[in-house]
C-alpha cells in the first residue's frame, strides 16, 4: 500500500514523499516501514506504542487513532505531522 509521509519526515524516506508498505494493521505497516527506513517509526510512535501526539495518521481519508487499526492493502495510509511556530 501507498504511504505517504509529511516533509519532516522526508530524511528518513530518501527525499521520498510517497512510498509502500505492507501490514495488516497500522503498527504493522509502521514496522515494516521502519525495516525499510531505520528511525522513521520512533518519530510516529513513542515508548508506550501510542502515536505522537503531534502526528496524525489516516488510513484511506479516515482518522486511525490506535496502531490496532486494521489496513487493507488498497488503502492509502497518510501520515501528517502538526506545524507549529509563531
Amino acid at each position: 500500500m501507498r504511504v505517504r509521509v509529511p516533509s519532516p519526515l522526508f530524511s528518513y524516506t530518501d527525499q521520498r514523499s510517497a512510498v509502500e508498505a505492507s501490514g495488516e494493521t497500522l503498527g504493522a505497516v509502521l514496522l515494516d516501514l521502519e525495516r525499510q527506513f531505520p528511525g522513521l517509526r520512533f518519530r510516529i510512535v513513542d515508548e508506550q506504542e501510542r502515536i505522537r501526539p503531534h502526528i496524525k495518521v489516516f488510513v484511506s481519508g479516515q482518522a486511525a487513532a490506535a496502531l490496532a487499526a486494521p489496513v487493507r492493502g488498497d488503502d492509502e495510509v497518510m501520515i501528517v505531522a502538526a506545524l507549529s511556530g509563531g
